[in-house]
C-alpha cells in the first residue's frame, strides 16, 4: 500500500489524489466522486505517508497502522468509523497496542478508520510491504554499513596518528648550472 500521493486536506471532506502541480497550488481528484478541485499553497494539506501515530516508544507510520488492519481485516472493512469511542479504542488497541492513549484522541482514531474504509473500498489496501519500503530498509541497512565502515576508517586515521611518523627524506638539492 503505498500513500505517497494520498492527500487529506483541512476543511474538505474525504481523501484526495495528487494530479497535477501547478504555480499558484495543485490539482487533487476525490476519492469519493473522482471531482477535480484547486487547491491554494495556503491551504492545510497532509500527505498520508508523513503522517505517524504516536506510540508509547516512538512513532509508527500510517501506512504501517493500515497495513496492521489490513492484516487483521484480510484486507476487508474495518469497524466504522461511527462507533462510540470505547469500541473504537478497543478495536485500535487491538491494531496497536502500544499506541499513546493520552496523545492519540478519539478524533484521530475516526479518521484512520474512516481513512482506511475510504481506501480499502477503492481497493487501495494491502497486506503486503510494498518494494519501495523494502528498498528503503535496504538501504538504511546499507547506510548502517557505511557508517560502521566510516568508524572504522576514523578509527584507523586515529591509530595512524598515533604512530611515530617516519623521518622524510631530504629532497636532493640540483646543482647550479654553469653558464
Amino acid at each position: 500500500m503505498t500513500l505517497d500521493k494520498i492527500l487529506a486536506i483541512s476543511g474538505k471532506p474525504g481523501l484526495y489524489v495528487l494530479r497535477v502541480q501547478t504555480r499558484s497550488g495543485f490539482v487533487a481528484e476525490s476519492l469519493q466522486d473522482g471531482k477535480k478541485i484547486t487547491v491554494g499553497l495556503r491551504s492545510n494539506v497532509s500527505l498520508l505517508s508523513e503522517i505517524s501515530i504516536y506510540t508509547n516508544d516512538d512513532e509508527k507510520l500510517l501506512a504501517d497502522v493500515m497495513r496492521n488492519i489490513a492484516i487483521k481485516e484480510n484486507e476487508g472493512p474495518a469497524i466504522s468509523h461511527k462507533e462510540d469511542n470505547a469500541t473504537m479504542a478497543a478495536y485500535f488497541k487491538e491494531i496497536l497496542p502500544n499506541y499513546d492513549q493520552d496523545r492519540v484522541y478519539p478524533s484521530d482514531i475516526k479518521k484512520v478508520l474512516n481513512w482506511y474504509n475510504m481506501l480499502q473500498a477503492k481497493g487501495m489496501v494491502s497486506k503486503e510491504v510494498p518494494a519501495a519500503a523494502k528498498e528503503v530498509a535496504t538501504e538504511e541497512s546499507k547506510e548502517i554499513v557505511k557508517e560502521e565502515s566510516k568508524d572504522e576508517v576514523a578509527e584507523t586515521v586515529e591509530a595512524t596518528k598515533e604512530a611515530p611518523a617516519k623521518p622524510k627524506k631530504a629532497a636532493a638539492k640540483k646543482a647550479p648550472k654553469a653558464e
